[in-house]
């Protein structure tokens, strides 16, 4: 016996297709958006289909822009010889709710995994030599998760630019095994950079 009109059905499946949405979240969040104006649904279905449209890759950093270059990268006042790598554009998001970090990021877009079949070339790592190849006494901070693939993808980039006149940091210890940078509060983040050890200089 169908609980549910077929159009509502659809809804709560959409609803699903979320990360953390169970049935009852799905089922909660389908009937709220009967109640609200269709001009408001349209407007809510209309931001979904543009962000899948127009947002995309920094062309320098990596980051997610609907420009051409982020407002990061393109943002004077910013050191570019302080580039923060990280993970993903989620891990940078949540620097910039910190707001102390007044360097620049280069998101990898993954981890080196061999587990997983994902190797040096299958991550964001090409550009970032490229830029650092350009600057003067960089440093990079190392803003990776502490996992296997966090700490493969260090020695990595440790390896790469060990002959380089680059420094090289990570956040400082202390912060959770595997946790989630982006799910980490924020005077966790603020201190864990502000405390960053040097581990190739």
């Amino acid at each position: 016996m169908e609980v549910y009109p077929k159009d509502l059905e659809a809804s709560i499946e959409a609803f699903k297709k979320f990360p953390g949405v169970g049935d009852k979240s799905a089922e909660r969040m389908a009937l709220a958006l009967l109640d609200m104006p269709l001009e408001d649904v349209e407007l809510l279905s209309q931001s979904f289909i543009n962000a899948k449209k127009h947002l995309h890759p920094c062309s320098i950093c990596g980051n997610l822009t609907d420009q051409e270059v982020c407002d990061i990268c393109a943002d004077e006042s910013r050191n570019p010889n302080l580039i923060c790598v990280v993970e993903d554009y989620k891990s940078a998001f949540a620097f910039e709710r910190v707001g102390n970090f007044h360097g620049v990021y280069h998101v990898l877009n993954g981890l080196i995994s061999p587990m997983l079949n994902i190797g040096a070339d299958d991550i964001n790592l090409a550009s970032l030599v490229k830029r650092v190849e350009k600057l003067e006494n960089p440093e990079i901070i190392l803003a990776l998760k502490s996992s296997i693939e966090g700490e493969t993808t260090t020695l990595y980039i440790k390896t790469i630019f060990q002959k380089k006149p680059v420094t090289i940091s990570r956040l400082s210890y202390g912060l959770p095994m595997g946790a989630e940078i982006e799910y980490l509060d924020m005077m966790t983040l603020d201190k864990a950079l502000f405390d960053r050890k040097i581990i190739s200089e």
